[in-house]
């Protein structure tokens, strides 16, 4: 995987928001990272991540490209007799958390472009190097998979998208209902 890192501090920094000239601006850029963690780990984070200070706000975008990882579940059996739960595997595209000056994390998918490390300023080959002026990153070309597409295909498109949303939120409803139909008989089922 590639890791691209840039922190800028002081008035250069303002182009990002007000709170990064006094606290900084991190961007971060991960690139192909494919890992395999226990879910015990993620629930393990929780006592790391509290604090009885309020730590300082740092605005920040983190970008994560052309990543996969893959989760498994460690926690004893309920049922010795069952197989055990399939690992989930979580495929990013492309995804930015950017948080703000308010503090707030805000999640997004990019849809149309990414930016590779070789693409972003001062980063060449994955390492960062030094910068004389800040620069702002710029969007590549459309991927390979949406040049081809013609503007009559793109409402085609969304309405496939929408329609398969539905069937995915009745999905999961249909899903709710029976989880919640099998716990009145066995409150302690797990899925």
């Amino acid at each position: 995987p590639e890791v691209c890192l840039r922190l800028e501090v002081g008035p250069n920094a303002a182009v990002h928001s007000p709170l990064a000239v006094q606290n900084g601006f991190l961007h971060m850029l991960v690139h192909s990272y494919t890992a395999e963690l226990f879910m015990s780990f993620l629930t393990n984070l929780g006592p790391f991540l509290e604090d009885e200070i309020i730590p300082e706000v740092i605005p920040m975008e983190i970008e994560v490209v052309d990543a996969k990882i893959t989760l498994k579940d460690d926690s004893p059996r309920i049922y010795p007799t069952s197989p055990g739960p399939v690992p989930i595997t979580l495929a990013v595209d492309h995804i930015i958390v950017k948080r703000r000056d308010d503090g707030v994390f805000y999640l997004t998918g990019q849809q149309h472009s990414f930016i590779l490390p070789q693409q972003l300023p001062g980063c060449a080959g994955g390492i960062l190097q030094e910068q004389k002026a800040p620069a702002e990153c710029v969007s590549a070309a459309p991927a390979a998979a949406t040049r081809g597409l013609q503007l009559k295909e793109v409402p085609e498109l969304q309405r496939e998208l929408q329609t398969t949303k539905i069937a995915l939120a009745e999905a999961n409803m249909d899903k709710a209902r029976l989880l919640q139909e099998i716990r009145k008989y066995n409150p302690l089922f797990q899925l």
